[in-house]
């Protein structure tokens, strides 16, 4: 069964149309990357996935439960990590984290238990008192996967990860990501062409709210390149 379904995923904007149309599936266990210019409708999918925004027409599933239709289900097995995460910086990392934890229905020593490995998995130990309002841009990207990582969901949507990171944080924050391979599935939302290319199996290109690639990166579509085949597509 596919992790993810999308079948004719529709959203409108009253005479806008944000995507049209949409059929994908991701596999479990695939990172898949997911790019587009500014605008192409990547930020609007991924909220539908979600649950966060409703589409206009058209069905998406995760893991077999619609997210329209059962939204409870499809949620709990979903870690997200919007472009701007979802911090309270007048808390500390432990603080939010087990909060976070309660939202998720984890209770008692799974807490402990599930803050202990999150924050192993993305280097936040030696951190873990501190107030976030403290943390580099860095650190405050690592609770927002982190937050996302709870409840080890199957899948994980990730929106712009390293967006605003220098380059040695993004390295950092990218090496997180491609660990988490095959014990996740992953949607990495990005602009930036060499992210895909370091760490994803799959590349999913949008342009104007429609798909006009979709496949592993040294397959047919990109055999001049990605960086190429992305120009030439998101040109018009």
């Amino acid at each position: 069964m596919a992790m993810i379904e999308v079948e004719n995923l529709t959203k409108r904007y009253r005479d806008r149309v944000a995507i049209d149309a949409l059929n994908f599936t991701v596999e479990p266990g695939e990172i898949l990357g997911f790019l587009g210019p500014n605008g192409a409708g990547k930020s609007t999918t991924m909220k539908i996935l979600t649950g966060f925004l409703p589409a206009t027409s058209g069905r998406a599933k995760i893991a077999g439960f619609d997210i329209f239709e059962n939204p409870i289900e499809a949620k709990r097995r979903i870690g997200y990590l919007p472009e701007t995460p979802p911090l309270y910086p007048e808390m500390s990392v432990r603080g939010y984290l087990a909060f976070v934890a309660r939202l998720k229905g984890l209770a008692g020593g799974q807490i402990k238990t599930e803050l202990g490995r999150v924050c192993e998995a993305v280097g936040l130990v030696p951190e873990i008192d501190r107030l976030i309002l403290n943390l580099s841009k860095g650190y405050r990207q690592r609770v927002g996967i982190a937050q996302a990582l709870l409840g080890s969901p199957p899948l994980l949507i990730l929106d712009e990860p390293t967006e605003g990171l220098d380059p040695k944080q993004r390295q950092e924050v990218l090496g997180m990501i491609k660990n988490l391979a095959g014990k996740h599935t992953v949607i990495l939302s990005t602009h930036i062409l060499p992210e895909v290319k370091a760490i994803c199996e799959k590349v999913l290109i949008l342009h104007r709210g429609r798909i006009v690639a979709h496949d592993k990166i040294d397959a047919a579509p990109f055999a001049n390149g990605l960086d190429e085949t992305f120009i030439r597509l998101t040109a018009e």
